[in-house]
């Protein structure tokens, strides 16, 4: 069990942007539904590790590291970035001074998306990324199944410290309870079945219920990558690559 003493939150309120690219426009007529239940860790042999978010606040980059990890295990040569490369990027990404704790403020995700896409995180580069329209289940299932996992962010009650399943209190979303009690958190989701959802958050897999997704999920994020991709696919299959390349290109930050 994580000891919440010891761990810090990092995200930043979502930034909304009228130039962020939307999943659903991409999503093909003939793409079939998504399995009932998808599952990426078994090919992540390695411990997911801390990625230094019991230290620092750094968790839109440990998120970036998780998927890092989640890709190239499953295309077959894990890579498991090193904490001197996480660093780096919150220093450079999020504005982190080491050993100045007064820069130690967290970041905005999609800040860290575009970065990553342009700069790199840890040597690795995406392609792009599109906002998933996190209140639609079949969207996050598909987004899961196609891409490899979803970079999310939640607004986690004060009830998740110490929670060894992260689920809504009987009482609703209220109190302890409430949405955004305990702070922002930048996780990344691995795995999924009809009952929830699995992320990577502090080097741990923790369930969190379709019910908490729902009340406390206020940002997804699908991510075109080549360590996932194979075979020289510019997209998953069932998504419309030529509209999303086309847009990608107009996109400039």
């Amino acid at each position: 069990m994580i000891d919440h003493r010891t761990v810090k939150l990092g995200k930043a309120a979502p930034k909304n942007d009228h130039r962020n690219l939307k999943l659903a426009k991409y999503l093909t007529a003939a793409l079939p539904p998504p399995p009932p239940s998808c599952d990426w860790t078994a090919k992540v042999t390695s411990p997911w590790g801390m990625m230094l978010n019991d230290a620092l606040g750094d968790c839109t980059i440990a998120g970036a590291g998780h998927l890092i990890m989640c890709w190239t295990g499953n295309a077959g040569v894990l890579v498991v970035p090193p904490d001197s490369a996480i660093e780096a990027a919150y220093e450079s990404i999020d504005g982190y001074v080491a050993g100045d704790q007064s820069t130690d403020n967290g970041g905005v995700e999609v800040d860290v998306l575009n970065a990553w896409r342009q700069d790199g995180i840890a040597g690795h580069k995406i392609g792009g990324w599109a906002q998933v329209g996190h209140r639609n289940h079949q969207h996050v299932m598909t987004g899961v199944a196609l891409f490899g996992g979803l970079y999310i962010g939640v607004a986690l009650p004060v009830s998740f410290q110490g929670a060894a399943i992260w689920d809504v209190l009987p009482g609703g979303a209220v109190g302890d309870g409430a949405a955004g009690s305990w702070g922002g958190h930048c996780v990344v989701v691995v795995k999924y079945d009809e009952k929830g959802v699995y992320v990577v958050s502090w080097g741990e897999l923790i369930f969190m219920t379709w019910a908490a997704w729902d009340a406390y999920v206020d940002e997804a994020y699908a991510i075109v990558s080549p360590d996932w991709l194979v075979e020289g696919a510019a997209t998953p299959a069932g998504v419309d690559a030529s509209a999303l390349a086309q847009d990608l290109a107009s996109v400039t930050n």
